[in-house]
């Protein structure tokens, strides 16, 4: 089973600049976002969007709707592979400080809520930011993860069908218990999942914009 609900109505402008979005015709208005989170970033792309709002935080307590979080988790991550802007907030739990390491090859959020050190947590995220920081792709009878989350390449590489399977299933949230385990516990080893709630949610993106030449990734 697959973690879906609708989607929320986002806001949408044609460039990333506030300056620019003020200009004629560059508010695309409010969009919504009907269905799964898979594909929603590509429509917003295809319409145009280069800045993108979410109307509501991205609740990762332990008192939010699990659904919600990986819904908007999925558009903040597959928005941030195409290198669009996206102002959106974050929530965690006042424990759950060290949860943003995990987030942070995403775009940071413009406000992070729960933890007593979030503005420096937030300041560290906007300097150790930027594109292909955790990314996978997928060759011919193999997969690959390069992570630079904690400053060192990490790579992953896999060839089993089984994490491939994994993988398919994960990337826009699955409930844990229908993962394969052996491939869910190594991903976990190696931070490549979220938990939320009852959902493990895939945390690479498959990156759509190269900022440099991908032999330099």
């Amino acid at each position: 089973m697959t973690a879906t609900r609708t989607a929320p109505t986002v806001l949408a402008w044609r460039d990333y600049d506030p300056a620019a979005c003020e200009l004629p015709g560059m508010y695309l208005g409010e969009v919504p976002l009907p269905g799964p989170a898979r594909g929603q970033a590509a429509r917003l792309w295809e319409l145009g969007a280069r800045r993108v709002r979410l109307p509501a935080p991205v609740d990762l307590s332990t008192a939010a709707d699990p659904a919600a979080a990986v819904h908007g988790l999925c558009l903040v991550r597959d928005l941030t592979a195409r290198a669009v802007m996206v102002e959106w907030e974050l929530r965690l739990d006042p424990h759950e400080g060290e949860t943003w390491r995990r987030l942070s090859h995403l775009q940071p959020p413009v406000a992070l809520h729960g933890p007593a050190d979030a503005e420096q947590t937030l300041r560290s995220w906007r300097r150790g930011h930027y594109l292909c920081k955790c990314l996978w792709r997928k060759g011919p009878g193999f997969l690959q993860i390069r992570d630079r989350r904690w400053g060192e390449l990490r790579r992953f590489t896999a060839d089993e069908p089984e994490y491939d399977t994994a993988v398919r299933l994960l990337d826009y949230g699955a409930l844990a218990d229908t993962v394969d385990q052996t491939a869910l516990a190594d991903f976990r080893s190696e931070h490549l999942v979220l938990d939320v709630g009852p959902y493990a949610w895939w945390l690479p993106y498959r990156v759509s914009r190269w900022l440099q030449q991908s032999i330099a990734i």
